[in-house]
């Protein structure tokens, strides 16, 4: 199947945005199939046209030529684009002797801007008496300057895409926001402030999230990672998905998520949940847009290759130069960023929505790798719970286990980063209560192996 027809077929299953603002590639073809007639009414086949471009510099085929002429003397065709506005500029050497077959369509021209001289015919040869023809090639004009205006405008319209989603998604961090609320929000009388002046740190207990969709909201977004739709981040797989594999993970992705769903208690998070879908699918659309080479970049390079092709007019390194490349100022024909579009906005969901959910890995004892509820804060600066740094000093060992600086044994109550035990109760208030039932479990079981009583886990009658 042609790409031309793909390309159609591709644009009706694209959102209508995307689809209005598609290059128009039919277009683009029907100019360089009237540059190619262009060139055939001015004599010149491509297969011609090439010789004469590759010949000794740009020379025209010898066999045209006096056999004694000398190289300065031998007419020389260059394909120039000044501005976008591309010509034939012909040279040639004083007294140049040329065939019937090779200058008669030039010599039933109009006289032309640039030219000297004049054409004279003798015996079906024709003795040149010029220097120059420049030959104004209107049709090659016309799908240069429609590719430039096309490209802009698709890369502009990409911006407003990036910048229109990049709004979207902070509307969306604000509505999860209002269903995923700590403690302190949805059940202030669950929750209680700890300072080191109030002396209440032994009695931290934390409450039960009131109506609140947190634990959903995070449930949702660790599976969003963990699912890696667009981009695989493992060393097994890792690089961008193809689309079938994208479109497939999304699908499971939103099977798992709404199975979940009933369990909402927030009607806005429903409305909230059915957006964050719907920013993903279009994900999946601008993906497709570049699979199918629909980008910028991509069809710039195609069009090109393919008025090359058909017209055998070379066209200059710096219009195929790559992104990141700076081309000459007076020919721009690619804005496209560095970075793919849809990878710009998987990366605006990782910066700008998934950060409304604290992650508990993000809040982790580097020893026990649980949530370090009761954090003690070293004079080192390193962050850990307090039964694994009583553990460390009941061994006696005075070096922190990540600076090595000695730092373990000083630490006292003073170092409870209370701060950041109040955050951990607020946002994690599942989490540290278990981790503060363990702890005190594992505090009894420390004493009664003290007193005597090795193994024992209850309460032991004497």
């Amino acid at each position: 199947m042609h790409f031309s027809k793909t390309y159609s077929q591709l644009l009706l299953t694209l959102s209508p945005e995307l689809r209005d603002n598609a290059i128009e590639y039919r277009r683009l073809k029907k100019l360089i199939n009237e540059t190619v007639v262009e060139l055939h009414s001015l004599g010149f086949t491509p297969a011609v046209l090439q010789q004469l471009l590759e010949q000794g510099g740009h020379g025209i085929p010898a066999s045209t030529c006096e056999d004694t002429a000398a190289p300065k003397d031998r007419p020389t065709v260059t394909y120039e684009i000044s501005s976008l506005q591309p010509r034939l500029r012909i040279t040639l050497g004083h007294g140049t002797q040329l065939s019937n077959d090779t200058i008669s369509p030039l010599a039933a021209q109009e006289p032309l801007p640039n030219t000297q001289g004049s054409l004279s015919s003798e015996n079906a040869e024709y003795t040149v008496n010029i220097q120059d023809i420049v030959l104004p090639l209107r049709s090659d004009t016309a799908f240069l300057c429609l590719l430039a205006s096309e490209l802009s405008s698709l890369s502009d319209h990409f911006a407003t895409i990036y910048n229109e989603f990049t709004q979207k998604l902070i509307v969306l961090a604000t509505s999860i926001s209002s269903t995923a609320r700590p403690v302190s929000s949805s059940a202030p009388h669950s929750f209680s402030a700890y300072l080191l002046s109030a002396n209440n740190v032994t009695s931290v207990r934390p409450g039960s999230c009131g109506k609140s969709d947190l634990y959903f909201w995070r449930e949702v977004f660790q599976q969003y990672v963990q699912a890696e739709i667009f981009e695989g981040i493992g060393e097994a797989e890792r690089g961008e998905r193809s689309i079938d594999e994208a479109e497939r993970r999304l699908v499971l992705f939103h099977g798992r998520v709404t199975e979940k769903a009933r369990s909402l208690r927030i009607p806005t998070s429903e409305e909230a949940l059915d957006m964050f879908f719907k920013i993903n699918a279009f994900i999946l659309d601008v993906k497709k847009v570049r699979a199918f080479d629909l980008q910028p970049r991509k069809l710039h390079v195609r069009s090109l290759k393919k008025h090359t092709k058909r017209t055998a007019l070379p066209i200059p390194a710096y219009l195929l130069c790559e992104p990141g490349d700076t081309p000459p100022s007076e020919v721009v024909l690619s804005t496209q960023p560095l970075m793919p579009l849809q990878r710009l906005l998987v990366q605006a969901i990782g910066e700008k929505l998934l950060p409304v959910v604290p992650y508990i890995d993000d809040y982790s004892c580097l020893i026990c790798t649980s949530i370090a509820f009761k954090p003690v804060r070293l004079d080192c600066g390193h962050l850990f719970c307090v039964r694994c740094l009583v553990k460390l000093q009941k061994q006696g060992k005075p070096n922190c286990p990540l600076c090595r600086a000695p730092t373990v044994l000083k630490a006292d109550r003073n170092n409870v980063d209370y701060a950041l035990l109040n955050f951990m109760s607020d946002w994690f208030p599942t989490e540290s209560r278990a981790k503060l039932r363990a702890n005190e479990l594992e505090a009894a079981k420390e004493e009664l192996e003290e007193l005597g009583f090795p193994g024992a886990t209850g309460c032991v009658i004497m």
